[in-house]
């Protein structure tokens, strides 16, 4: 809807301040604790076991994230650590109340795998200006989770039981199924909504994106008369 910014995909656009974004990055792993234990509504077992797999689907996604770099490009980042911990958070909320910690790592695993290759074949195949990597982490990770959920929530997988299905339901299938109307019917609403409100908002404005003089000057200058370079 505002297109990609000026020079995408050919002028490197590396991180303002790396060291604020791991800080930001380690509130987040701890407060995405609350964020899914919380789901619970109380201090219980249920939320325990949502902050337990909360906590390796994370540590699951940062490994994976970069040991594929690592295999990749012969370094791994630690951008590219803290975006896979993102993943592996995003990733594991669907299904944190309802798998244990066997298919946490699962989850985890995949999650790093997944997102960091819809990562790539956003931007490099797609040419899809994602400044923060939201759908291909968030996305597709929330997509991931949401798939999993309906696998890993089995009580009969061993080590990789879940606490079991929806009252009703009885098979994988039958779960899988439900979870893919829910995916379906949230990417139809969200996008349908989303275009709706900016559409609005571009009419109501001056439209959604700055002209080229400010966005080569940055936002920060224009609209506030300061860097963060300066602060």
């Amino acid at each position: 809807m505002v297109g990609p910014r000026r020079g995408f995909p050919k002028t490197p656009m590396l991180p303002h301040n790396l060291t604020m974004s791991v800080t930001g990055a380690g509130m987040l792993w701890v407060g995405w604790f609350g964020f899914n234990g919380g789901s619970a509504l109380a201090a219980n077992g249920d939320a325990s076991m949502a902050m337990l797999v909360t906590h390796i689907s994370a540590a699951a996604g940062t490994l994976t994230w970069a040991a594929i770099e690592w295999k990749k490009f012969g370094k791994a980042s630690v951008l590219g650590a803290v975006t896979g911990m993102v993943a592996g958070l995003g990733t594991i909320t669907p299904a944190s109340g309802f798998v244990g910690p066997g298919g946490a790592l699962i989850i985890g695993v995949s999650a790093g795998f997944v997102c960091f290759y819809a990562t790539i074949y956003i931007k490099q195949k797609l040419k899809i200006d994602d400044s923060l990597d939201v759908f291909p982490v968030h996305g597709v990770g929330g997509i991931l989770g949401t798939l999993f959920a309906g696998i890993f929530s089995a009580t009969t997988l061993g080590v990789f039981s879940g606490f079991g299905f929806a009252e009703g339901i009885t098979t994988m299938a039958e779960q899988v199924s439900v979870q893919l109307i829910g995916i379906v019917s949230t990417f139809v609403y969200t996008g349908v909504v989303t275009y709706i409100l900016l559409k609005v908002v571009g009419m109501m404005t001056n439209g959604l994106r700055v002209g080229e003089e400010h966005e080569a000057s940055g936002l920060d200058q224009v609209d506030h008369e300061e860097s963060g370079y300066n602060l």
